[in-house]
């Protein structure tokens, strides 16, 4: 890399290339490593710390003085929870059955809670069964909002059929 020279400064040998896209148009770059470090983009050190990580080990280490043991293992995969504390990561989905309690407790520490409140992923494109499911759906909530004479929701539910039908 040491062939090109510093796209900012000019005068020393470029260390870097940082792709930048602006309106649409993608530039090349080449920095030397003073002008890479002003504009922040110094070099990554070898030994990243993760805040999971750390929080992980305190964890382990709550568990292990609250008399838990580290050292259980998953039936399935052989993961530890010590593999868990130094890794971030499970083995496998019996893992989570495995190591309940002590996942409980981090998913509380860092979500503040251990239960999934958000939305439910939908497929961008659903299939031909999906959407006439879908559509079958509507029509009967259709049918009952005409038969309760709630004609407001009718037409709503007419409008989603229409938006919903191929043309």
């Amino acid at each position: 890399m040491s062939d090109s020279v510093c796209d900012n400064c000019g005068s020393k040998d470029a260390i870097m290339k940082v792709t930048q896209m602006l309106s649409d148009e993608m530039t090349l770059i080449h920095l030397c490593e003073k002008c890479a470090a002003e504009k922040g983009l110094g070099s990554v050190p070898d030994q990243v710390n993760f805040p999971l990580t750390d929080l992980l080990s305190k964890i382990s280490e709550e568990t292990v003085e609250e008399g838990g043991s580290s050292e259980s293992e998953c039936s399935f995969c052989g993961l530890t929870m010590r593999d868990f504390r130094d890794t971030g990561r499970l083995g496998c989905p019996h893992c989570y059955e495995t190591f309940y309690t002590h996942l409980r407790k981090l998913l509380r520490r860092i979500h503040g809670a251990v239960q999934h409140v958000g939305k439910v992923y939908l497929p961008p494109d659903p299939t031909a069964s999906q959407m006439e499911g879908r559509l079958e759906g509507l029509r009967r909530k259709l049918n009952r909002a005409v038969e309760s004479e709630d004609f407001e929701r009718a037409a709503e539910l007419r409008d989603q059929i229409r938006s919903l039908e191929p043309a």
